[in-house]
């Protein structure tokens, strides 16, 4: 895991600063009056369901969009006031697919350089060097269209990197990709700022994700930041172990208003099942067994383990992010995606 090594380098430049940031669609506010400061070489994460405000706050922060109110500062530029500078800072990856695949990887590279002005021998340099970051040197001259979808989001990366940014916000940057390929990317995401020193903005709604890569979580829901800070740190919320029950209850019986008193927390989760926080689940889960049993209430499957970055998601909303990633739009964006990169 990245942990806390951004700080512990000892450089605390602010990179991003947001301050009470606010953008509406008519009467619809996706972005709710946001505050965070993301430092230079630190990997930030923006974890949240989709409709949270994650990509509306990377599009304000990369001058797609303008924002309603609040203000906004990357590599020392408003994004209102100068956002010609501030794009010249920063690159980017989209969460949908923004390659020509009716181009090959290198006349794609090559477009893009040129947009940045960069000419000649090095312009030629940069792209050779970055496709050999991503291992896509030897493809360069394959159409797009016969990239597998690692590949496809490899060069989307190599190409947003060739202009030397500053900041590097991803958007979802493995939706839709299979385990492996997702855990590849995970490695070029980490290299970027070992190796390059690239301040990195991403957003995701993968826990193992966030948990794999970020030096510091802002977790996001409904256009509001609700945590924020290192893993651990979020984690500690929660605090002591989480036990999940699946139960089958009486009707009008609510397991958690049986074990009042007896833990420190209990909650709906998904489906049949009801999360409890307690100091030593080994020790508690018997005695919660036997309330529970003795109201009525047969529990079917009963785990318990140290907190995850869901168990906070849980513990801070009373739902599960896994709840909003079936949803509607996420499928139809992993439908658009897969189609695109066949």
């Amino acid at each position: 895991m990245a942990g806390n090594s951004a700080g512990s380098r000892g450089s605390r430049e602010e990179v991003i600063v947001v301050e009470n940031l606010v953008k509406r669609y008519g009467d619809v506010e996706a972005v709710r009056g946001i505050s965070f400061k993301v430092y230079r070489g630190e990997i930030f994460g923006f974890l949240g369901p989709n409709g949270a405000g994650k990509t509306t706050t990377i599009h304000v922060l990369a001058t797609v969009i303008r924002p309603t109110s609040g203000r906004a500062l990357v590599a020392g530029h408003d994004v209102v006031r100068e956002p010609g500078r501030v794009r010249e800072k920063i690159g980017i990856v989209f969460q949908d697919p923004s390659l020509d695949d009716q181009l090959t990887g290198y006349e794609n590279m090559y477009i893009h350089g040129r947009l940045y002005g960069l000419r000649g021998k090095r312009l030629e340099e940069r792209i050779e060097e970055m496709l050999r970051f991503v291992e896509l040197y030897e493809h360069r001259n394959r159409l797009v269209k016969t990239y597998s979808g690692g590949m496809r989001r490899r060069l989307e990366i190599a190409r947003a990197l060739l202009h030397r940014p500053e900041v590097l916000f991803l958007d979802e940057p493995t939706l839709g990709l299979d385990p492996q390929t997702r855990a590849h990317i995970w490695e070029y995401i980490e290299k970027l700022r070992s190796e390059h020193g690239v301040t990195v903005f991403l957003t995701t709604h993968y826990m193992e994700e966030a948990e794999r890569l970020c030096d510091r979580i802002a977790v996001i829901d409904h256009g509001r930041i609700i945590a924020m800070g290192s893993v651990e740190e979020l984690k500690s919320l929660v605090g002591g172990d989480v036990v999940y029950l699946s139960v089958r209850a009486p009707k009008g019986v609510d397991p958690c208003s049986l074990l009042e008193g007896l833990v420190e927390e209990c909650k709906p989760a998904a489906g049949q099942r009801i999360m409890v926080r307690a100091g030593r689940a080994g020790e508690a889960i018997p005695r919660l067994l036997k309330v529970l049993e003795s109201r009525g209430v047969e529990v079917l499957e009963a785990t318990y383990r140290s907190p995850t970055l869901n168990d906070v998601f849980l513990y801070l909303t009373g739902r599960e992010i896994r709840e909003e990633e079936g949803g509607f739009l996420d499928f139809a964006r992993m439908v658009i995606r897969s189609r695109a990169m066949r």
